[in-house]
């Protein structure tokens, strides 16, 4: 992959770590880091890693080369993610981060006052 086309890669999965951290308290950073295996930023890390690939069309290849993770890795998950959907709340929230992404990245102009994550149903504790 050429150079900026992995750093465009890496700045569209910062972005949805930004929006994800915002949203749960949690600095990008810290989701972003590899290192960091805490429950609550894994599962943070994992939702980035959804947003990325369901807003910003970015195959799980390319996610896995921008956080340096494995492409299986990032496919479980983002399955995971997909699983937690079921519930409403849950699936209200992530609707309301897709949102924020599309604004953010210039492909949609529409935003609603921001919604409070699922606290009780977000496994990330």
């Amino acid at each position: 992959m050429e150079r900026a086309a992995r750093q465009k890669d890496e700045l569209n999965v910062r972005l949805a770590a930004g929006i994800t951290g915002f949203s749960l308290g949690i600095p990008s950073e810290a989701i972003l880091n590899g290192e960091q295996r805490e429950h609550r930023i894994a599962r943070a890390r994992q939702v980035a890693m959804y947003l990325s690939h369901v807003v910003l069309g970015m195959s799980l290849a390319r996610i896995a080369a921008a956080t340096g993770r494995d492409r299986s890795t990032v496919a479980y998950g983002c399955h995971k993610i997909e699983d937690f959907r079921d519930d409403p709340r849950m699936d209200d929230w992530l609707d309301d981060l897709e949102i924020r992404l599309r604004s953010a990245a210039g492909l949609d102009a529409g935003m609603r006052p921001p919604s409070p994550p699922p606290a009780e149903h977000l496994p990330l504790t």
